[in-house]
Formats: structure tokens, C-alpha cells, sequence
């Protein structure tokens, strides 16, 4: 069972987590140093709280995300170590740890207080309109699976 990020003790259970993470910590797996992991992880929240500032996909695209990487994602088992990920997400550049952790840190704060009505029926860049449920898998399944990737 998914865990609800939109509640106030899991949304500060998985910034306790993130608040043990340091510059130097280790992953586990993939690519990412835990700088970059951070950036990765804001790019959700940017494609939900500032759409305008990525190209949104064309409509065949959009047709393969939705029937196929959507059900994936907001569906209930965990992603594996290693999965690909989209070109959106892949952070290649140095980022700073302070101001990544910080910035993922408002954003799990403000969704939480949003709520889930906020996010019923909301659309997303990429898979349409959602329930919240599927809202809060996409967000949940997310940050746990990367933050098993540094171990914590």
C-alpha cells in the first residue's frame, strides 16, 4: 500500500528522511550523485507547479505516456534499481545539495498543504487528468524509491 504524501505525518516522514541525507551520501544504484537525485526529484514538482517552463510532448507522445508509462508510475509496485527515465529527467550537471534539498523540501510541504481535493482530477504535463490517488502514487512512489537509492 502507498503511503499518502498528502498527510502531514507522512509528508514530514519523508523529509525526515531526506534531512539525513548529506553532500557526500552514497547511492546504492544508478548514476546520480544524491545532489543531482534531488534535482531529479524536483523535476515532478516543476512539471506540476510550473508546466510552462518544459515542452509539453506532442500528441503521439502524450497517447504512449498515457497508455503506457501511466499505469507504471501511479500504479502500486515499487520501481526497480536502475529503471530508465525520461530525457526530463535526467540531471547531468553539478547541483547544490543546500539549495535542491531545500527547494524539494517546499515542494512536499506545499502539496501536503494543498491537499488531495486540490489534486482530483488535476491535470498532469504528461498523463492527463488524475485522481488524487494517482497523484499521490506518483509522488510517493517516487521520492521512496530515490531515497532507498541513498540508503535512507
Amino acid at each position: 500500500m502507498i503511503k499518502d504524501i498528502f498527510s502531514q505525518e507522512v509528508a514530514q516522514e519523508v523529509i525526515s528522511r531526506i534531512n539525513k541525507l548529506q553532500p557526500d551520501t552514497p547511492r546504492q544504484w544508478g548514476k546520480m550523485d544524491v545532489s543531482q537525485m534531488l534535482a531529479h526529484c524536483n523535476v515532478t514538482y516543476g512539471y506540476t507547479y510550473e508546466p510552462e517552463k518544459f515542452q509539453r510532448p506532442n500528441a503521439f507522445k502524450r497517447f504512449i505516456l498515457k497508455a503506457i508509462v501511466k499505469p507504471y508510475v501511479t500504479g502500486p509496485k515499487p520501481y526497480k534499481a536502475g529503471v530508465h527515465t525520461a530525457p526530463d529527467f535526467i540531471i547531468r550537471d553539478a547541483r547544490e545539495f543546500q539549495l535542491e534539498k531545500e527547494k524539494l523540501v517546499a515542494n512536499i510541504e506545499k502539496t501536503q498543504k494543498l491537499g488531495s481535493a486540490f489534486f482530483e482530477g488535476k491535470e498532469n504535463f504528461s498523463f492527463g487528468k488524475m485522481s488524487a490517488d494517482q497523484w499521490n502514487t506518483l509522488f510517493y512512489k517516487h521520492l521512496d524509491h530515490h531515497l532507498r537509492q541513498f540508503g535512507v
